[in-house]
């Protein structure tokens, strides 16, 4: 456990906003030794490959259609750092708090430090993936569905996050991306960037929004590497219930079932109904129905971007709705499903 705390002071302001505003504050993250090639290249090599993601994308924010998913064959950490360095990769370290000690420590002080600063009580569902992607890599228009922080470490990166409050994101959107029938990945149209918030995030700097709120990152310098953590709150799992319940019920029952305010007497009664209902074989949603995205390349240190494609085996179809949702089921503590990027 590092010795120092690893949130530098953050305001009264800050705090108010945990989860209800789109701010940027100050970790440390940047200081420990965790984070530099000769331990992240310990980390890959000690990463089990199911649970890295390998991809890369083109250049253009409105065409999502080029993030392609990729495999790092038997390379090792240090030949997928220096790739990474040099080409146009995306590396996702999924669940590192769960294979890495040194993580998991890491990650729980932060959330001990988050729960006496904010006063929020227990912060529960924590899960972190460790990213390390190329000076020119993007990651697409998307909504995550738990609450998430994003707490840069090396490199820079540009953060354009849409604010809900500006209505580009329906209630029928992210009823889709909670059940499974929408990947995460939504459609972006240049002209919604006038409603966004930019943010140029630095080294030892953390960039966290209210749940749900749509946002897309390009780098700008260096290899990036930065720690994405994600957890649930009681008010975050009631959120996530009420739009599953709505859609559910609505479909169920017809009419109504429209509103997503998530405080008093009816959201509560949504929510033991739609955790009521998952245990009821008649009545119970559908499972949402996964997507793979086929494997296009091999990560090769002589290729162009360090990508190089191979025939790709058919993949699974899309849902009737044409989208790509990559649905992944989460523990009972969170009681419904999340798609997850990687």
């Amino acid at each position: 456990m590092p010795t120092q705390k690893l949130l530098k002071v953050w305001t009264d302001k800050q705090i108010a906003q945990m989860h209800n505003a789109i701010f940027v504050a100050e970790h440390r993250l940047a200081e420990l030794d965790w984070f530099s090639d000769e331990e992240l290249a310990r980390t890959l090599d000690a990463h089990p490959r199911q649970d890295l993601g390998v991809n890369t994308m083109g250049t253009d924010p409105a065409r999502r259609q080029d993030w392609q998913e990729g495999n790092a064959g038997d390379l090792d950490g240090r030949t997928l750092l220096e790739v990474t360095k040099h080409g146009r990769l995306w590396l996702n370290l999924r669940r590192v708090i769960d294979h890495h000690p040194q993580y998991r420590r890491i990650v729980n002080q932060l959330y001990g430090e988050l729960e006496l600063a904010c006063g929020c009580g227990p912060i529960s569902g924590r899960s972190a993936n460790l990213l390390i992607s190329a000076p020119e890599a993007i990651v697409y228009y998307h909504v995550d569905c738990p609450a998430n922080m994003l707490w840069h470490i090396r490199g820079t990166k540009r953060v354009w996050a849409y604010p809900l409050e500006s209505g580009i994101l329906s209630a029928a959107t992210i009823e889709a991306v909670l059940c499974g029938e929408k990947s995460e990945e939504i459609e972006y149209r240049p002209e919604l960037d006038q409603y966004a918030v930019v943010v140029d995030l630095e080294p030892g700097q953390m960039i966290t929004w209210p749940q749900h709120t749509p946002h897309r990152v390009v780098n700008t310098g260096g290899l990036n590497v930065s720690l994405s953590t994600e957890h649930m709150t009681r008010r975050t799992l009631r959120k996530n219930n009420v739009y599953l319940a709505n859609r559910h019920f609505r479909r169920m029952l017809g009419g109504g079932f429209a509103s997503t305010q998530i405080d008093g007497l009816v959201p509560a009664v949504k929510e033991l109904a739609i955790r009521v209902a998952r245990r009821l074989p008649l009545v119970a949603p559908v499972p949402p129905r996964g997507f793979k995205y086929p494997v296009t390349f091999q990560v090769d240190p002589d290729a162009p971007h360090g990508v190089r494609r191979i025939e790709a085996p058919a993949a699974t179809p899309p849902s009737a709705s044409g989208t790509m949702p990559i649905a992944v089921a989460m523990s009972d503590a969170h009681d419904f499903n999340v798609p997850t990027m990687g």
